[in-house]
């Protein structure tokens, strides 16, 4: 409890601008700071991490309301600091790669006929029925809910998702 009590004090005093507060404050949580990054961000990047998340402390401690909240903000500023640190290492996609929708363009009439025919035949067949019955019948979706006996909104949901099936084996199919 006194402890607790000292910290409130000091993260008062920190927020007024005083800097010995300040340092004496980004001390004290940097234990709490290093165990929080050790379990969100890769081993290299977690020093890199607890330094970025107290400099933001620093400067941004006086626009904290409520003290109380202090350590949840703390714990916040690290997870955030430590996905970006991880976005960093993700590779950009080049505008040059060619998309999905070009992959599927460059195949003959014939094949991708063939490929979507196996698509289609490997769909659950509540997910077939609307199919055909949207895009090969062509009713819509109030005529296919109604013959159903389904609601709209379900079939929208199956519709959705068979045509996301489609193109998923598709574009899998297509990689082989």
């Amino acid at each position: 409890m006194a402890a607790s009590v000292k910290r409130e004090q000091l993260i008062v005093a920190a927020q007024t601008g005083d800097a010995s507060a300040i340092a004496r404050l980004l001390q004290v949580c940097q234990a709490d700071a290093r165990r929080y990054a050790y379990r969100h961000c890769r081993a290299s990047d977690i020093d890199d991490a607890v330094q970025e998340s107290l400099m933001i402390i620093a400067r941004k401690l006086g626009g904290l309301q409520a003290v109380v909240a202090f350590s949840s903000w703390l714990f916040t500023i690290i997870k955030r600091e430590c996905l970006r640190m991880g976005r960093a290492l993700l590779p950009y996609t080049s505008l040059d790669e060619i998309t999905p929708e070009q992959q599927l363009a460059h195949k003959s009439d014939d094949s991708l006929r063939m490929d979507l025919v196996a698509a289609l035949e490997s769909l659950p067949a509540h997910y077939l029925e609307v199919v055909i019955l949207r895009d090969f019948e062509e009713l819509t979706i109030t005529d296919i809910a109604a013959r159903l006996a389904e609601p709209a909104s379900t079939i929208k949901s199956r519709l959705h998702r068979a045509r996301v099936l489609v193109r998923e084996y598709l574009l899998a199919y297509d990689s082989r």
